[in-house]
């Protein structure tokens, strides 16, 4: 019986743990949440103080850990349960520039995707207003900075894949559907995406954990949720 359990709110960024646990190869429970009609239904609230996903069980704790949040899931897992993959060492050459992009996912381009949507979606102005200006500059700066990164590497900090890439993956395909972008001006991040696309951890993940959901790994957005 799998020690883990992964709490899935479908169609959110939970989908990092499952493709993490797939990569490491550390067996796990999947349990799958539908939206509500949008936002996480109550018994996914009610699993952690946050409300949000992810959650995780880990039943080989006394009296078993329930954790929130991706990056402390993705860390959690990968240091306690897969010795540390995906994840690199201080004494490692390319430590610091990992260090950088593990952390940009959820510091830099995940805000820049949320801020374009939440303009949006509370009006904003029009066009050319300057939140929207604002959100679009934000978000392309991101992007570019990305394309250059993987210009030079095959994933963000290297050519093997790491935490980092299991952490950012997700703003550039899935959350399109609650705020599109173009990925067309990209050519290096749509070719990094197809790389992604082929892993068999990431399909074997995303068939488990969205199954009717069509993967969002080209130029153009799905239609938005919102």
């Amino acid at each position: 019986m799998a020690k883990i359990t992964v709490h899935h709110l479908q169609v959110s960024q939970s989908e990092r743990i499952p493709w993490l646990l797939e990569e490491l190869g550390v067996p796990y429970e999947l349990k799958t949440y539908r939206r509500a009609p949008l936002l996480a239904p109550a018994e996914y609230k009610a699993l952690h103080h946050s409300g949000a996903a992810p959650v995780i069980h880990d039943a080989s704790t006394s009296p078993g850990l329930v954790l929130a949040e991706s990056g402390a899931c993705v860390e959690y897992l990968a240091r306690r349960h897969g010795g540390g993959r995906l994840f690199v060492e201080p004494a490692d050459p390319g430590y610091a520039d990992f260090l950088y992009w593990w952390h940009w996912s959820n510091g830099t381009l995940q805000p820049a995707v949320a801020r374009a949507m939440y303009v949006r979606g509370s009006g904003g102005g029009t066009e050319d207003s300057p939140m929207r200006a604002v959100a679009r500059e934000k978000l392309a700066r991101a992007l570019a900075a990305l394309d250059d990164q993987l210009g030079r590497t095959r994933y963000m900090a290297g050519d093997e894949l790491t935490a980092a890439d299991v952490m950012t993956v997700f703003s550039l395909t899935t959350m399109r559907y609650f705020s599109p972008y173009s990925l067309a001006e990209y050519p290096n991040i749509l070719e990094y995406l197809q790389r992604i696309g082929k892993r068999e951890a990431y399909r074997t993940a995303m068939a488990k954990s969205d199954p009717d959901m069509k993967l969002a790994l080209g130029a153009d957005s799905p239609k938005p949720l919102l």
